[in-house]
């Protein structure tokens, strides 16, 4: 307490801490934002992906019944941007629906570029 009262302080430490905390952090969110984008939807990758989708979204008038009775949408030709949206969605939990949920959290967000890029050329 002495040390306080007298205007002490242990200000080079702390700034230097203090200035490589900030400079990790900045490079972190620089690094975050470069990732985040390159990352650009192939089509052609979707192929291979899109196996969990079919069996419900290819089919015209299909009503799923877990876990409720609905309408499943087509969502061939729909926009990427709101196919990515989506599914990002389901994959924080934000959209309810227990089997998109799972299968959105499996998804990299590489995958979700793919596929969204994939159907938004569907028609």
């Amino acid at each position: 307490m002495r040390r306080c009262s007298s205007g002490f302080r242990i200000h080079t430490i702390h700034t230097a801490i203090m200035k490589k905390l900030f400079a990790l952090l900045a490079f972190a969110g620089v690094a975050n934002i470069a990732v985040a984008a390159e990352v650009v939807g192939d089509a052609k990758a979707a192929a291979n992906k899109v196996s969990m989708c079919i069996g419900c979204h290819a089919i015209p008038g299909y009503k799923a019944t877990f876990p409720e009775v609905y309408q499943v949408p087509m969502i061939g030709g729909q926009s990427e941007k709101y196919i990515i949206s989506a599914l990002h969605a389901y994959k924080k939990g934000e959209r309810n629906h227990p089997s998109m949920h799972g299968i959105a959290a499996s998804m990299s967000d590489q995958d979700i570029a793919d596929v969204a890029a994939y159907y938004s050329q569907q028609k």
